[in-house]
């Protein structure tokens, strides 16, 4: 069976049937299901480093290969999305073009994740590098591009409306945040992180209990990822590739070749990559190295006897107020960007992010002082956090509205593969800082020179990375195309329905006229069994029906009823 005809099975139908974005769209395809999805992945950002360091032994061990594979699988991260990009332009089902691949990462999500941490412990060097480099490229070049570069898709794909758009951008975006903040930064150190490194009376780590221990959070994790995947491909729709089914429009199936001539002679569209890419890369370099400096920077609050204990719950303390801002911005990111304009509301945070971010240095072993200036940054990078995929999603409008295809397919694997390859690579650069200078697990306190590296991937690496960004956006304009592009891509649709012989209606008339014929089949269908069901247990059904009314009719207006639309 193809996957096109295994996601077009009644089954697999989207819950989501009106043509308007509404709140249970928003809540379930994507936060809810999104944040559990991609909570694995943000626990191995924040640990899987530390995982192979100090439960592994791969920086002593095998000092070169834990330098080395994190850069190399960045080839084949950057492969893989490319790869999944080009099946999403070319995939054309009643199920949308990227949502069959959210279906076709579950099972490789849920295997990856377990072979990650089914290391053999006490395999020969050879087989353990061999294990974690298959297991590792598996995860990051098969599995997580699969399902990120259609999950980044979806807002684009979603809606044309744009403050729905904004809004589905906004929640996608806080979904990954608080995967990274609140789950890997705030609960995790605080529940998990004392059984994912176990201390012995020594205070070293328990290399095996701690192994144990991760080898029953990987089942978890799987599960938990799987029901978020499947859970997004189930309250999620793509309405702009249902636009052309319903025009019947032959959309030609493009070379790839294609799709980087035009993408890449786009100045725009270069300007928001190179944006996102230095900005992910100031945010991975600092998440993957918060564990390190909360362990070994802040030795005057660090207990010598419990130190994973204290450690853990320093991390949550920093995560939970670095995390605050983000919290809060996602109520705030939208409006601001609709009033200032989301070019402009992502360089002014930038800006505070970039002055806040010195206060770091003031001491940069005092926690107070430290978590004072992840707080400064974190309420600048408010808007660039949850408006860069709306600001991705209009570059890809104007993109359409000038050559009349789209390219999200090509354009998202590129998106994808800043995000898993920037991640992958970022543990690289963290490796090779640390191992370069000195980093050894079993000290009670590391030297000078580590201490060095350690301020130079958590407390600058971010700083550079908006620096960079905002010279990059400082131009970017392509905000003001937006009505142009819409009418432009109105005409387009227009022109295409007409050539085909076909009968032009007006979007907005034709998704009235749909959601009136949905609505009034289903009532038809309820009517039937309620009549149905009536004759069979001898009710009345004038009875009957007034109390589904009265019943309906109090949900309606209950809160959960007002929240679900």
């Amino acid at each position: 069976m193809s996957l096109k005809e295994f996601v077009e099975k009644p089954i697999f139908q989207s819950r989501i049937k009106s043509n308007q974005v509404k709140i249970q769209e928003m809540l379930i395809g994507y936060f809810v299901a999104p944040l559990c999805a991609m909570i694995a992945n943000s626990i191995f950002s924040a640990y899987l480093t530390r995982y192979y360091a100090d439960v592994i032994g791969w920086t002593t061990k095998y000092y070169w290969f834990s330098m080395l594979l994190p850069v190399v699988s960045t080839i084949f991260v950057i492969a893989g999305n490319l790869l999944v990009g080009q099946w999403i332009d070319n995939t054309r089902t009643t199920a949308g073009k990227a949502r069959p691949y959210l279906m076709l990462s579950i099972p490789l999500m849920a295997i990856a994740i377990i072979l990650l941490f089914s290391t053999p412990f006490n395999g020969s060097g050879i087989v353990q590098m061999a294990w974690i480099a298959i297991s590792f490229n598996l995860f990051y070049a098969v599995a997580y591009p699969c399902y990120y570069t259609a999950h980044s898709s979806m807002v684009a794909l979603s809606t044309r409306n744009g403050n729905s758009r904004g809004l589905l951008a906004t929640l996608s975006n806080a979904s990954m945040v608080a995967a990274a903040g609140v789950g890997a930064s705030i609960l995790v150190p605080i529940l998990l992180q004392a059984l994912m490194f176990v201390t012995g009376p020594d205070g070293s780590i328990d290399k095996v209990a701690s192994y144990n221990n991760w080898r029953i959070i990987s089942i978890i994790l799987a599960v938990v990822c799987a029901i978020g995947i499947l859970l997004e491909f189930l309250f999620t729709r793509e309405r702009i590739t249902e636009e052309a089914v319903a025009l019947n429009i032959k959309e030609e199936k493009l070379p790839m070749k294609k799709h980087i001539e035009v993408c890449t002679k786009e100045k725009y569209w270069w300007m928001v990559i190179l944006f996102i890419i230095f900005f992910q890369m100031g945010q991975l370099v600092k998440n993957t190295s918060m564990s390190f400096y909360v362990r070994w920077m802040f030795d005057n609050v660090i207990s010598s006897s419990t130190p994973e204990v204290t450690s853990g719950a320093l991390m949550s303390t920093l995560g939970l107020v670095g995390g605050l801002p983000s919290a809060v911005g996602m109520v705030i990111a939208w409006p601001l960007a609709s009033k200032l304009g989301k070019k402009r509301a992502i360089v002014l945070g930038l800006i505070i992010s970039l002055a806040g971010g010195l206060v770091s240095f003031i001491n940069v072993h005092n926690f107070t002082t430290v978590t004072l200036g992840v707080v400064l940054k974190a309420v600048g990078i408010i808007p660039a956090q949850y408006v860069m995929v709306a600001m991705l999603s209009d570059v890809l409008d104007h993109l359409e509205a000038k050559h009349g295809f789209r390219s999200d397919g090509f354009t998202m694997s590129i998106y994808g593969a800043t995000m898993v390859g920037l991640a992958v690579l970022s543990m690289g650069i963290v490796n090779i800082f640390l191992g370069s200078m000195g980093y050894d697990a079993s000290l009670t306190r590391q030297n000078g020179t580590t201490e060095t590296a350690m301020v130079i991937v958590y407390l600058c690496m971010d700083m550079i990375a908006f620096a960079l960004s905002i010279i990059l956006l400082w131009k970017m304009d392509v905000e003001k195309y937006i009505d142009e592009d819409k009418k432009q891509i109105l005409e387009n649709q227009k022109a295409a329905v007409l050539a085909s012989g076909g009968e032009w209606i007006d979007p907005e008339e034709r998704a009235r006229l749909e959601q009136e014929a949905a609505d009034r089949e289903a009532e038809e269908a309820r009517i039937a069994e309620l009549k149905e069901k009536c004759a069979k247990q001898g009710l009345n059904f004038e009875e009957e029906e007034r109390k589904y009314q009265e019943a309906l009719e109090k949900r309606k207006n209950s809160f959960i009823g007002k929240l679900l639309g």
